[in-house]
């Protein structure tokens, strides 16, 4: 067994027993880390503001995201080995296990085209920094319920009304606008929808950092669950930001509030959000080319 399972690169064309056995392994025991304690609290009916979010908001369940995959393009040597992980895309020849192009739905390829164009356009475009997380409190605005019951506000009613409405909205991303109050809608500059979803999007805003774990997980098993893991990871201290920077006191699952009502609390968000941009940049190309080989793959065996 290898001893330091961070020198095997997932671009390996072919993977012995050993160090598959390694990258799948470590895969588990890190998710493992994370996941294994959260099933265990969600079994009593614990919230957990962070995962219950992601795995509510993104419907990829745990026990799927602890899978692991090569990817395409990745032969793994079996030697006999029964233990192969449990994917039905796989092809097995002469010792030889591979997840094979040709069970790729052809049917899907439009929509990854769609989202390799979305991924190449928000790579290039300047980040835009300043929303100071606003889209959570435009969220509660005026509202007769909060969405996040079981969590309490920081700050009275008119208070978040208040301070709404002393700053300007400036939310990029559709997903998060479309959960505004219906009287927090027209104050954001930008009117979005699905039509302009693209055109919108850009790489300083954290939601869609946070989306490059959906972008990732909707390709799985086709790419490494290396990749999926560290889009997840990163979705993780998105989401971590946007509950610490909302009206609502987490502080009871750890999650210290960034009151961005305060100008220490607004710098202290700009340096987290740039953070995440910083480390979602990598993640963002390594998609690109993911996605760049499946239909590159697929497009190929589908001929």
């Amino acid at each position: 067994m290898l001893n330091n399972y961070e020198e095997i690169s997932i671009q390996e064309s072919n993977l012995s027993v050993a160090e598959w056995a390694a990258l799948k392994n470590h895969h588990e025991e890190v998710l493992g880390r994370i996941l294994d304690p959260y099933l265990e609290k969600r079994s009593r009916h614990m919230k957990d503001p962070v995962l219950d979010f992601l795995f509510e908001y993104y419907p990829f369940r745990p026990s799927h995201l602890k899978r692991w995959s090569p990817g395409m393009g990745v032969k793994l040597q079996t030697n006999g080995n029964p233990a192969l992980p449990e994917i039905s895309e796989f092809t097995i020849e002469n010792g030889i296990a591979y997840i094979d192009a040709v069970f790729f739905p052809q049917k899907r390829l439009k929509s990854l085209q769609w989202i390799l164009e979305l991924l190449k356009e928000s790579s290039v475009k300047n980040p835009l920094f300043g929303c100071f997380g606003m889209h959570e409190w435009a969220m509660v605005y005026r509202a007769g319920e909060v969405r996040h019951g079981q969590i309490p506000l920081r700050l009275a009613d008119e208070e978040i009304a208040e301070f709404v409405e002393s700053r300007p909205l400036i939310c990029t991303h559709f997903d998060a606008f479309r959960f505004f109050t219906e009287k927090a809608r027209p104050m954001n500059r930008h009117q979005l929808s699905r039509d302009i979803f693209l055109d919108m999007e850009q790489p300083g805003c954290i939601h869609t950092n946070m989306d490059l774990y959906k972008w990732a997980y909707k390709l799985y098993p086709w790419i490494s669950s290396e990749l999926i893991r560290e889009a997840f990871l990163n979705a993780v201290e998105a989401r971590k930001t946007d509950m610490q920077a909302s009206p609502y006191d987490a502080s009871e699952f750890g999650l210290e509030p960034v009151k961005i009502e305060t100008e220490e609390g607004r710098k202290t968000y700009l340096e987290k959000q740039m953070g995440i941009f910083e480390r979602s940049m990598p993640i963002r190309k390594k998609l690109i080319q993911a996605y760049e080989q499946v239909i590159r793959l697929t497009t190929h065996a589908g001929i």
